[in-house]
This record gives C-alpha cells, sequence and structure tokens, in this order.
C-alpha cells in the first residue's frame, strides 16, 4: 500500500554568496521516511542543533521544496498538487511549533486561533456547532473551556497556549501532526501533560505523530520508532527500544552518554568521548568522509576516505557506519 507521507531521497541545499551563489550548505541529504496509512505511529526525529531536524519538518509540511528528491502525501507529489489536494493536505497535516507565543496575536482572545482554521474548511455549520467542537478538543488534550475560551495568550501559562495549540491542530481532523520541540518551552510537570495528551491523539483517534526534538528521553518515552541525525544525515534509525537501549553509531552513544545520571559517581560521557578532535569535516576539506568522523572514538582509514551508507543491522535497525561493513546495505 502507497504510504500516507513519504520522503523520498529528499536532499536540501541552501546557497548564498550573491548572483552566483556559489557557496552552499547542505542541510538535508539522502534521507527516506515512510509514515503509513496504518497502524497510527510517533516517529521521533532526534539530533543535536544544526542536524537537520526543522528542514526536514519543513519539507515534510510543504513549507520549502527539496533540492533533490520528493515528498509525498496519499501518493502525490507535494509541488505538483492541485489547489484541491494541497487544501486536503494542509487540513490532514498540521503542526506544533516550539513557541506558541509566537502563533498568537495577543490583540485577539486565544478564540481566534481556534474559530480561524473552522472556518476556513467549513467545519461548522454554526456558531453553536464551532462552539461545540472547540469545547471538545480543548478537553481532549486537558484543558477546561471554561478557563480558556475568552481569555488573551498573555493571561495563558506556555503550557495552556501549548496545549490550545495542539487543540487546533486536532479540531481539523488530521491524519498526521508534526510536533516540532513541542515540550522544549515548558517546565517537567507541563510536559508529561503534553506528551500524554499527543499519546492519547495517537491510541484514541488514530493521528500519527512525527515528533521532532533534541532531548532524548522525551523521544523515547514517546515515540515507536526514531531516527537520529547528524549533520543534515540519517546515521541510524529502528524501534525506539532498540536505539535507545542497544545504540550502534557511535553519535548516538555519545547523545545517550551525555543524559544526566541521578548517581553522582557517574560520569556524564565517556573519556574517550572527551578526548577526540571536535573540528569538523568541512573545516578539514574532508567532503568524501564520514561526517562524524573527527568526533568518533572509532575512526578508521576508511572513514576519511568514503561516505559510509547505511547498513541493516537488524530487522528494523539501520546505521550508517562501517563498524558494521559486513551487514546487508
Amino acid at each position: 500500500m502507497t504510504p500516507l507521507l513519504e520522503a523520498q531521497d529528499i536532499k536540501k541545499v541552501f546557497r548564498s554568496g550573491g548572483f552566483l551563489k556559489k557557496n552552499q550548505t547542505i542541510a538535508l541529504e539522502a534521507l527516506s521516511l515512510q509514515i503509513p496509512h496504518s497502524p497510527p505511529i510517533i516517529t521521533g526525529i532526534a539530533g543535536e542543533s544544526g542536524s537537520g531536524k526543522t528542514t526536514l519538518a519543513k519539507l515534510l509540511l510543504g513549507f520549502t521544496g527539496p533540492s533533490e528528491g520528493k515528498v509525498t502525501y496519499k501518493g502525490k507529489d507535494l509541488e505538483k498538487m492541485a489547489r484541491s489536494e494541497r487544501m486536503l493536505f494542509r487540513q490532514e497535516v498540521q503542526a506544533v511549533f516550539q513557541d506558541p507565543f509566537e502563533v498568537y496575536n495577543p490583540f485577539h482572545k486565544v478564540d481566534h486561533v481556534l474559530t480561524v482554521p473552522l472556518i476556513k474548511y467549513h467545519l461548522a455549520g454554526s456558531k453553536s456547532e464551532m462552539r461545540k467542537i472547540m469545547e471538545n478538543a480543548l478537553e481532549v488534550i486537558g484543558l477546561y473551556p471554561g478557563e480558556t475560551l475568552g481569555r488573551y495568550p498573555h493571561e495563558l501559562s506556555g503550557g495552556q497556549r501549548q496545549r490550545i495549540m495542539i487543540a487546533r491542530a486536532f479540531l481539523l481532523k488530521p491524519r498526521i501532526i508534526l510536533a516540532d520541540e513541542p515540550v522544549s518551552m515548558v517546565d517537567a510537570s507541563i510536559r508529561a501533560t503534553i506528551l500524554k495528551s499527543l499519546l492519547t491523539l495517537k491510541k484514541e483517534y488514530g493521528i500519527s505523530l512525527l515528533y521532532i526534538s533534541h532531548d532524548l528521553t522525551t523521544t523515547y518515552q514517546i515515540s515507536d520508532n526514531i531516527l537520529v541525525l547528524y549533520k543534515g544525515s540519517l546515521v541510524e534509525s529502528g524501534d525506539a527500544e532498540t536505539v535507545i537501549k542497544r545504540p550502534e553509531h557511535p553519535y548516538t552513544q555519545l547523545l545517550i552518554s551525555s543524559i544526566p545520571d541521578p548517581d553522582p559517581e557517574k560520569k556524564w560521557l565517556k573519556e574517550d568521548y572527551l578526548a577526540v578532535d571536535q573540528s569538523s569535516n568541512e573545516e578539514k576539506n574532508e567532503k568524501n568522509a564520514c561526517k562524524f568522523v573527527d568526533r568518533c572514538p572509532h575512526a578508521m582509514a576508511i572513514c576519511r576516505q568514503k561516505i559510509p551508507p547505511l547498513y541493516r543491522t537488524g530487522p528494523s535497525h539501520t546505521t550508517r557506519c562501517f563498524l558494521y561493513k559486513g551487514a546487508e546495505e
């Protein structure tokens, strides 16, 4: 069956340098992923700042087009969709971003961000029906309509504003919600509430999610499978349990080693990671090399000569590292 949402070997290059545009930055390269029609799944996209997570989000939402490859929804290329097809895509693929305050107009009550999409997509036949849909959406994500509607953005907490944006996405009856760092600007208690709301959307309403975050802890808590990005490349992917409990790529191992441990006697990072050269390949002009080679304690000569392919190291586990050269490509 054709995937619901699919990225096929997408690459995004940003060019600069005036009219000639001689300089280029590869923000994302050779990445593929699929979101099936069913069952609903939560796919985590993890990586540090600059790994290409937000670029991937913009490509999947159709905000920008890939330099190579294509993104399809129900088999249709986003860049070739007819107007009606794009309208349906915009309704069925919703986004929740990191800073909800940027979405609100401070001169409008929060009701405004909920009523506009209902009107645009003709989802309510009357004001009473509109009110009912809004109240239901707020209750699903754990807010009391009486304490939320009729208030201005500055009168609500950051967690409340973020949950309203999740409610806004939900009331459009989406098939997929793309959440880009949705809990990075709220405290720990609200973070747990938001994650629970996202899980509810998947389990009870059949909505798939793409959860993008630099935080491996929350990514592991919520995701069915995880893709790990480094400098625009996919370095490891697999089911969440495997990637977190048995990480194979040295970069994934570094990320997991960086998670604080409550044991004061245990170091956060392994000594071999602290000792490696942190300079980038770009500074050494090693374009045909593994991007992680200068930070990797297992670097070999071949790592500076070739870009490693993705090796299949398990039924649903792939790793871009020459340590697994004997595995199937």
